[in-house]
């Protein structure tokens, strides 16, 4: 059948998107920024892109004429504390404009649990996005579900931050809040398990694991599978702010999803029933099995998608191809270059930059300058990589976002997302007399701008050294 897939490039629709390929589906990834699908080229060639943006005006130009099933995949959370809502509303009625107009069977929503009478801005928006999709000319399934556990996800993540890096932790008592996990696997089940079945039409699921658990014990759980032990401790006074200060500190989390998620962890998420595992059969995996699988995938290198990906993960807004065009008017330049004895090897060094490999020198002061990004509220180091030796266009590198990575043209392109006055990229590139190319490009904002760049010329004249030095080591 064929199924049109928002989100494609998401953490589920990444994870989603190989398995209906695998069923035989025709598929329509439906993305903003084609450019930053990051996808490989068999899969490429294997399914059809819509580029379009839900937030903007509806038009039917390169609208898709037929299609079976839509999965609505899209949220805002990450993208601001004030009027994500209004972001999402919107998104899902021009979504319904759209699916009215093609004519689509059946919509597939993944929501969030929303048992509570009252419920959390988050959860809010989440029901809201229901209602509007309701209205929608269209058969209408809704799978709740509450924390996504896998290896890359945004829940995962943190509670591996917080347990990794603090053995002993003075916690909110939100941390006391009763939940629901669900492996991302079970969750993929799910989503795969109701297309066109008419049992599920125009209605809403909860969708968790067998275990209901508290923060607190998710954590000491994640340690006891992990095999250490960790010490946590509750008090009454951290306020909302302060725990949301407390997660961007210690986890990769942003400030703003940070803010949106202490805002729902003080909500129970926990399914008011199991209709939908009957009707499908599914046995969902324990919390500690889910961690254990979410490790395997860790330790050989599989990570499919991670939510640090994601553009909302950062301050990059864009989409990539504004750019990819290095600007040079009024612009700022570190321009070195070396020749270079084995240029395989040389790639291989490039497209391995960053997370736990480092920048090939001084690590102490790019560390210094990620811990000083995150005081100003920045990305900082923490987001790391998700693959040890792949980079795809769009993929979030330490406190850079990958502008193009074509190992073809031997061409990485780099834009900053730390806090700067200005917009700085980072290109490597190898030529076709093998020499490599490092250039560092910074368009400054105003005299402080300029003054910020010039106060570090010192610096670079180290750092950028040593590093194209150590790069081109054959």
């Amino acid at each position: 059948m064929k199924i049109l897939l928002t989100g494609a490039n998401g953490y589920v629709g990444r994870r989603l998107l190989p398995e209906l390929l695998s069923a035989g589906h025709d598929i329509i990834c439906c993305v903003r920024d084609k450019n930053r699908l990051g996808l490989d080229k068999t899969t490429l060639e294997a399914i059809t892109i819509w580029e379009v943006d839900f937030l903007e005006e509806v038009t039917f130009d390169n609208c898709p004429k037929t299609v079976d099933v839509a999965y609505y995949l899209i949220h805002s959370m990450s993208s601001s504390t004030q009027v994500f809502d209004t972001m999402e509303s919107k998104a899902a009625e021009n979504f319904n404009h759209y699916m009215n107009y093609i004519g689509v069977k059946q919509v597939v929503y993944l929501s969030g649990i929303v048992n509570n009478h009252t419920l959390s801005k988050h959860l809010q928006s989440r029901k809201n996005v229901e209602d509007i999709l309701y209205q929608g000319n269209f058969n209408i399934t809704v799978l709740r579900a509450g924390i996504i556990v896998g290896s890359g996800s945004s829940s995962f993540e943190i509670i591996r931050d917080l347990c990794e890096k603090l053995p002993l932790m003075i916690t909110p008592k939100w941390v006391l809040t009763k939940a629901q996990p669900i492996a991302i696997r079970d969750v993929i089940q799910y989503l795969m398990g109701v297309l066109l079945k008419e049992e599920c039409y125009n209605d809403s699921f909860d969708i968790g694991g067998p275990n209901v658990l508290t923060y607190k014990q998710m954590m000491q759980l994640y340690a006891k599978t992990r095999g250490f032990k960790n010490w946590i401790y509750t008090v009454p006074i951290m306020t909302p702010k302060l725990s949301s200060y407390w997660l961007y500190f210690v986890t990769s989390t942003s400030y703003k999803l940070a803010m949106n998620l202490v805002d729902s962890m003080k909500m129970e998420v926990i399914c008011n029933d199991n209709r939908l595992q009957k009707i499908l059969g599914i046995k969902p995996i324990s919390y500690t099995d889910a961690i254990k699988l979410a490790f395997i995938k860790i330790e050989q290198n599989l990570v499919i998608s991670s939510w640090k990906d994601s553009l909302v993960s950062g301050r990059f807004q864009h989409n990539l191809s504004e750019f990819v065009q290095v600007p040079t008017f009024g612009c700022l330049k570190d321009e070195k270059k070396i020749k270079i004895e084995n240029p395989d090897k040389v790639l291989d060094n490039i497209w391995t930059i960053g997370g736990l490999k480092g920048w090939y020198y001084g690590n102490w002061m790019w560390q210094a300058r990620g811990f000083m990004d995150k005081l100003f509220g920045g990305v900082g180091l923490r987001r790391g990589r998700t693959h040890p030796s792949q980079l795809d266009n769009g993929d979030s590198l330490d406190f850079w976002r990958v502008l193009l990575a074509n190992k073809e043209e031997k061409r990485l392109l780099l834009f900053a997302e730390m806090r700067l006055p200005g917009e700085a990229w980072l290109e490597f590139r190898i030529d076709e007399e093998n020499v490599l190319h490092q250039i560092a490009t910074f368009r400054p904002r105003g005299l402080w701008g300029r003054l910020y760049w010039y106060s570090l010329v010192p610096f670079h004249y180290f750092i950028f050294g040593g590093m194209i030095r150590n790069i081109g080591k054959g």
